[in-house]
């Protein structure tokens, strides 16, 4: 009985392994496959990350479902080139299509199962954000108020897309569709990149325009100068409440640093960027 005591008192008195913990609160706006989803999801939770808007090819995404670490909002990549999600070149949909059927599409969104159509693709693609041949999935995103998040900016080598054109990914190609689409809830993602300042009117004349700041916020992408003055540019333009968290992959905690790191902004502003502009664009779906 002695030594089970004191076994008991010396187990007792071992310290508990407790996974860190922190206060953060992050919705990420931009985020895509892994070949490790359950690593991937554990990864964001850890830094913070609740809820995460994913786009992928579809049975990559489809596997997202199972993980039950985060709360998912799924997207529809569209339209892929040769068939293909740029970079990871896997078959986008089962058949290989380009873009997927409407009336698929359709049931999919009716099933719950799509929660936003992006990411957009069409610079990869070659043709404009405001192409007619975007317009059926514009008017199926209204329809059933979905947000569409299209792609700008540049892009990264090695993409695989043989019509990538980077005059396509200039956010003043918006201005068709959302004069077609006035209901549309749309976000720029990589907030235009080197097209900030279009991003910036863009959002001024269009207050249901949002934008992420995944690519600009990656410090292995962009200098923090640049980030900087980038996001001091689009708070002086009055568009706090409209910029949006995202890290399209990149190391989560380096892009949370980079956030941090940009003292103008109060406690408030980083709450309405790393989450509260976020849950109001995606309207609690």
């Amino acid at each position: 009985m002695k030594t089970l005591l004191i076994i008991l008192v010396f187990i007792c008195g071992l310290p508990t392994f407790n996974p860190k913990k922190t206060s953060r609160k992050i919705l990420d706006t931009h985020l895509h496959g892994s070949k490790d989803p359950l690593s991937q999801m554990q990864t964001l939770q850890h830094a913070g990350v609740y809820k995460a808007a994913i786009s992928s090819s579809w049975d990559l995404q489809n596997s997202y479902r199972k993980t039950e670490v985060l709360d998912l909002l799924y997207g529809l990549m569209l339209p892929c080139p040769e068939g293909k999600v740029p970079y990871s070149l896997q078959p986008c949909y089962a058949l290989g299509e380009d873009w997927p059927p409407l009336d698929w599409v359709e049931q999919e969104i009716k099933k719950g199962r799509i929660d936003f159509i992006g990411e957009v693709l069409n610079q990869y693609y070659g043709i404009s954000p405001s192409d007619t041949l975007l317009y059926s999935y514009y008017q199926l995103a209204q329809a059933y108020n979905l947000p569409v998040g299209i792609h700008t900016g540049g892009a990264g080598p090695d993409h695989g897309s043989p019509n990538f054109k980077l005059d396509m990914g200039s956010p003043l190609l918006l201005k068709p569709m959302l004069a077609r689409f006035p209901g549309l809830k749309v976000w720029i993602m990589h907030s235009g990149d080197q097209y900030y300042k279009e991003t910036i009117g863009i959002m001024q004349e269009n207050k249901k325009v949002y934008a992420d700041i995944s690519v600009i916020s990656n410090p292995d992408i962009v200098p923090a100068s640049r980030f900087s003055l980038i996001m001091q540019s689009f708070i002086t333009a009055g568009l706090e409440d409209r910029l949006m968290f995202g890290t399209d992959n990149g190391d989560i905690e380096k892009v949370i640093g980079a956030v941090e790191g940009l003292d103008f902004l109060s406690a408030e502003q980083k709450k309405k960027l790393f989450y509260l502009n976020a849950e109001q664009f995606f309207g609690g779906k």
